[in-house]
């Protein structure tokens, strides 16, 4: 079964706004690089990395290193959902010759965080934002302090649910599909609510991005 903590977080309104900029922000350069996915049929974390990062750094320098390494996990995890899951409508070995659709991450994306961004000492937890670090006072009950010690934690997301802020930690022990979100497209067929897919828009350059000539068929 997967092992998934969600911890909600008590946020002042200030807080509040400090966490949306930081959301708006990640989607951002996420839609930044969806052009060089479309263009080059690469989302191989690693790949996309090589490809984009120093362009991304300087197209988005207030977002910082790390969170646009981040974002260049969330883009390889989404087009992993998008175009290899078997659920998907999209998946690229159904038209191994048709042109990938574009993804646009909205506002609502979730923000991924690692151990440069997030840290948890004792019932404090930091995390990083556009303007500095914020602290939270954890909660947590004793079955999810187990669970912290005794799995290891593989993803950590900030999602928005009924207008408050979530942090969300996945842990080892899941199987693949839980892990990548998949096992809710195997049931519903969809989409994640904060993705829109254009299939019809031409591949734009990459959103300002220089990028190899050659077309990489790399995916993870």
């Amino acid at each position: 079964m997967p092992s998934v903590v969600h911890v909600p977080l008590n946020t002042s309104p200030e807080q509040s706004l400090r966490l949306e900029a930081l959301q708006v922000a990640f989607a951002e350069v996420c839609n930044a690089l969806a052009p060089v996915v479309q263009e080059t049929r690469c989302w191989n974390r690693v790949g996309l990395h090589h490809l984009a990062y120093r362009h991304l750094r300087e197209r988005f320098p207030k977002v910082g290193s790390q969170m646009v390494c981040n974002a260049i996990y969330s883009v390889s995890r989404t087009c992993r959902l998008v175009f290899q899951h078997p659920a998907s409508p999209f998946n690229v070995s159904r038209f191994p010759d048709k042109g990938l659709p574009l993804l646009r991450f909205q506002p609502s994306a979730p923000v991924y965080f690692d151990r440069h961004t997030l840290s948890i000492r004792g019932s404090q937890l930091s995390m990083y934002t556009l303007d500095g670090r914020m602290r939270f006072q954890l909660d947590l009950a004793e079955a999810d302090i187990q669970r912290f010690t005794t799995h290891k934690l593989r993803e950590i997301a900030l999602a928005r649910v009924n207008d408050a802020f979530r942090l969300s930690f996945v842990l080892s022990g899941e199987t693949p599909e839980a892990e990548e979100g998949g096992a809710e497209l195997a049931v519903t067929g969809e989409m994640p609510e904060y993705i829109r897919i254009d299939p019809n828009v031409d591949v734009p350059h990459a959103a300002g991005i220089d990028i190899p000539v050659q077309r990489s068929s790399l995916t993870l």
